[in-house]
């Protein structure tokens, strides 16, 4: 695969990413880069950093394919090499040398210049996984290295959608639940929402199951998950749309680690195109964890002031720690209830800098009736326009643009009884 740095972002008009620019994950593995520029190192660096290497150890060092090669004659080598070059050397001899030196299954890529003559099937030919043109950003080498596993194993590479509410109470279960059903009923990508609030989680009530088994089984039995525990573990729901649910029982603590759901999630990444984790408003360990470790984060806030305050630490602290992601989003839930004060959108696009993805207006009669009848709003009214909201929340979080319905022709009544007619004859 040839990877162009000038190439690899794809920028929608509104500032978003596009659903094929996702990158998955790296697994555990060890990487080493040997940069000749100081800049090239630097994104190295910063790329160590960025959560989807989080699991992965790379370690930088300057002098390019010589310092490799070098290298390599007393010490094994790792499962990732980046080689940088500036083309002043034989790109191709230095290859065959490293090749004499570098263990079988070690993958490589090699960050070139423009200015490079070299065929690349040449260096497909001596090993080289992927060929990236210089200068390189930071989310270069990160798509780089991730994009060795993801597309040569073609493993599938699940998207894990984090919500959670500014403060409690503000709906954002209820959001959750509501954006997962348009994901996998209306965007069709077979999904799975995790109720991370084991004590008092609603997704079972919420899609009206009452399984024996869930999220509970699967954390305390982390050692021995696989993809086949996990599928005994998941309540269906419909065809596309399935559910880790949780106990909500009080009968035990339910203090974790901060990676005690790490395996939880890889697994069903392995499994499952889309995850819709339901993160309950607490700030722990591995709370963080989960929200940093998302590939997109939606905050769902009530219009007041605390919820403004919350929401603004909240996206502060998550752009921070994930300066290569797309922005998290924000959304409004009960906006208009009866008699309450409220703090308009604007002063929210004031304070946290960004315009809300929505503003959920107050319906006590449609989402009381859902949630009585165990329902999603779509289930209750397809064409209510909560269940429209819902689906561009949807839209936007797993970055699928609107699908256009072709226009219907004045002719098109006449043109199907005319091929109503040949059909019987």
């Amino acid at each position: 695969m040839i990877s162009h740095a000038s190439q690899n972002s794809k920028e929608e008009p509104d500032g978003t990413r596009s659903a094929d620019d996702y990158i998955a994950p790296a697994p555990r593995v060890s990487v080493q880069a040997f940069c000749e520029t100081e800049r090239t190192a630097t994104a190295a660096r910063a790329a160590g950093e960025d959560r989807r290497l989080a699991k992965a150890h790379l370690s930088v060092q300057m002098g390019g394919m010589a310092a490799a090669i070098e290298t390599y004659h007393t010490v094994p080598t790792p499962n990732v090499i980046i080689l940088e070059t500036e083309g002043n050397g034989d790109i191709l001899a230095n290859l065959d040398e490293l090749a004499t030196v570098c263990d079988a299954g070690t993958r490589v890529v090699v960050i070139g210049h423009v200015n490079d003559s070299v065929p690349y099937r040449e260096l497909v030919r001596r090993g080289v996984n992927d060929y990236v043109v210089g200068p390189v950003e930071t989310l270069d080498v990160v798509r780089s290295i991730c994009s060795l596993f993801s597309a040569s194993e073609a493993v599938t590479a699940g998207r894990i959608i984090a919500v959670v509410g500014a403060k409690g109470g503000v709906g954002a279960s209820t959001v959750a639940h509501n954006v997962a059903w348009a994901i996998a009923r209306d965007l069709a990508l077979d999904s799975v929402v995790i109720d991370l609030d084991l004590a008092f989680g609603t997704a079972g009530l919420n899609y009206n199951q009452d399984p024996l088994q869930g999220i509970a089984n699967a954390v305390f039995s982390a050692d021995r998950l696989d993809t086949a525990v996990i599928d005994r573990l998941l309540a269906k729901r419909t065809d596309r749309l399935s559910l880790l649910a949780a106990p909500a029982s009080l009968e035990r603590v339910y203090d974790f680690g901060t990676e005690a759901f790490d395996s939880i999630f890889d697994t069903l990444r392995m499994t499952t195109p889309c995850i819709v984790l339901d993160v309950p408003h607490q700030w722990s360990g591995w709370t963080r964890r989960a929200l940093i470790g998302a590939d997109d984060i939606l905050v769902v806030a009530e219009p007041d002031l605390a919820n403004l305050r919350n929401t603004k630490n909240m996206l502060n602290l998550l752009k921070a720690q994930r300066p290569n992601d797309r922005m998290p989003l924000y959304c409004l839930n009960q906006v208009g209830m009866p008699r309450r004060p409220e703090i308009a959108a604007s002063g929210f696009v004031k304070t946290v800098e960004t315009q809300p993805i929505a503003s959920i207006p107050f319906d006590s009669r449609m989402f009381g009736m859902a949630a009585n009848n165990g329902q999603m709003i779509a289930e209750i009214s397809a064409n209510h326009r909560l269940a429209k909201m819902f689906l561009q929340i949807a839209r936007r979080l797993t970055g699928r643009s609107d699908v256009k319905k072709p226009q219907r022709s004045l002719l098109s009544p006449i043109i199907n009884r005319l091929r109503a007619k040949q059909g019987v004859a």
